[in-house]
């Protein structure tokens, strides 16, 4: 009976002192080459979320929160294989941020660890809206979603032992970039790589046109509209080796490109003009920040054969894609 007692206590230490610890740490189980099975089940992990649109904070079972994440993140018409490295990177996402595995959790919303603002967190979806957004597909596209969650199961991406942060965005207009030409840091997982898988996205090359008086308001009443005419209102300083704008001169005041971007509602900083009388026509090459993985150049790669871990393994350098916990 000692030696019972003995076991069971060595077992309770370890899920409950030991595991948690190592997954604080970012230190996993065991890598993983092919996806684990579906269980027919989904974890007992639960993640508390700030439900912006409600203003509350709902815990839920972690693998459902997923599936309303890669239901709300990505279009569920893509190939399974990018849905499922989608799973594996909200996934990540969401472990590196929960408290119980030593995150911060949300910062904007105090005993939430993570909240459905993409500019905070990521976006979710619940089942009931998406009976309204999927219509008639709405069997097929959850059956996709839940198998996406469910065959990657407990699987997380990690460089050197530690979770990554694995930012992703839309379309990369051909190349994604490096994490310092849009944010300060350079991170090593985070590089440029080439990206011709995405030129069926319809955010690949758009065009976006304005008249001058517009844009002069949407930039602030600190840059007339008179110096933005004939041309002479706009030049680049600096733009990173993908092409990229980075920092722009905006009637004799310096901007970022992130932050003109931001104000005109470009779909990237990566972009040119023309005048055209009192009108200005943007041509813009791919949509958001361009670091990480490119949804559709996820979408690509699964067309041309490759699987989720190839995919995570193109977008993000010299990772890998491991276990974070057994069940």
């Amino acid at each position: 009976m000692r030696r019972l007692g003995a076991l069971i206590l060595g077992v309770m230490i370890f899920i409950n002192i030991i595991l948690p610890a190592l997954l604080t740490r970012g230190c996993l189980v065991s890598p993983s080459k092919k996806a684990p099975q579906p269980r027919g089940g989904i974890t007992l992990i639960t993640i508390k979320v700030y439900l912006e649109k409600e203003k509350r904070i709902l815990e839920m079972p972690l693998e459902e929160y997923l599936m309303g994440v890669v239901a709300a993140e990505t279009p569920a018409s893509f190939e399974p294989e990018a849905l499922k490295a989608q799973a594996v990177a909200a996934r990540t996402y969401a472990l590196k941020r929960m408290r119980q595995f030593g995150g911060r959790g949300s910062q904007e919303h105090p005993g939430a660890d993570i909240c459905t603002d993409p500019q905070h967190g990521q976006a979710w979806v619940s089942w009931p809206e998406l009976t309204r957004i999927w219509g008639n597909n709405y069997t097929t596209y959850r059956k996709k979603v839940e198998e996406a969650v469910l065959s990657t199961s407990g699987l997380v991406i990690v460089y050197n032992g530690f979770l990554i942060d694995p930012v992703f965005h839309s379309t990369s207009g051909g190349r994604t970039e490096n994490s310092e030409d849009v944010w300060s840091e350079k991170v090593p997982y985070l590089r440029s790589v080439v990206c011709d898988y995405d030129r069926h996205s319809p955010y690949y090359q758009t065009t976006l046109e304005m008249t001058l008086r517009e844009m002069a308001r949407k930039l602030g009443n600190a840059v007339p509209t008179s110096t933005l005419s004939n041309g002479g209102g706009l030049r680049v300083l600096e733009r990173s080796d993908t092409g990229r704008i980075k920092t722009i001169r905006v009637g004799g005041q310096e901007m970022k490109g992130t932050d003109f971007r931001t104000a005109l509602g470009l779909p990237s900083t990566n972009f040119t003009w023309e005048y055209q009388g009192d009108k200005i026509r943007f041509t813009v090459r791919g949509y958001g920040h361009g670091v990480g993985m490119s949804q559709y150049g996820a979408d690509g790669l699964a067309r041309n054969g490759k699987n989720y871990i190839e995919i995570l393994q193109y977008f993000y350098t010299g990772v890998k894609i491991m276990r974070a916990f057994e069940e």
